[in-house]
């Protein structure tokens, strides 16, 4: 596989992260078809693990997401600034403590956009921990499993070099 052909992949997979954060966006299903291209495009063994554990990520975030109170974020106040932070905050974490680090990045963008929008600390904690209660887990257990593949695929696509 060329690298236009990985950079095109790399572009699907960073619009389904971006859709993620945005109502009515497939963003999941946008990261896992970018395997399935990459998978069927380039087949050897690593690609099909990579497909084979996206898929099994994707159903488990599906179950976990199943037991979580829906998405009412609007409702909560939430607005796009505050899914860009979260969403920034997120991957950021990601990148820097590899796995662990999108939990406290998300948590921690949202509460950077509350404080910038309210001035004060305890009007933002309540207004993260209302936003939380309100749909946001939900969206950060989506949110980590596309982080997840698309971790994987990167590594997959650095390690066949």
């Amino acid at each position: 596989m060329g690298a236009w052909e990985l950079a095109l992949v790399g572009v699907v997979m960073l619009l389904g992260l971006c859709g993620v954060l945005v109502p009515g966006v497939p963003g999941s299903w946008l990261v896992w078809a970018g395997v399935l291209w990459w998978a069927l495009q380039d087949p050897h063994g690593l690609a099909w693990g990579v497909l084979v554990g996206a898929t099994l990520v994707l159903l488990l975030s599906r179950a976990v997401r199943w037991q979580l109170p829906p998405r009412r974020l609007r409702e909560s106040g939430a607005s796009h600034r505050l899914a860009a932070y979260a969403g920034a905050g997120a991957l950021l974490g990601f990148c820097l403590l590899p796995v662990l680090g999108a939990a406290p990045g998300f948590v921690g963008g949202m509460y950077l956009a509350e404080r910038l929008r309210l001035g004060g600390r305890g009007e933002a904690v309540t207004a993260v921990r209302s936003a939380l209660r309100a749909g946001g887990w939900s969206v950060f257990v989506e949110l980590y499993a596309c982080l997840l593949i698309v971790g994987a695929w990167v590594g997959a696509v650095l390690a066949r070099g």
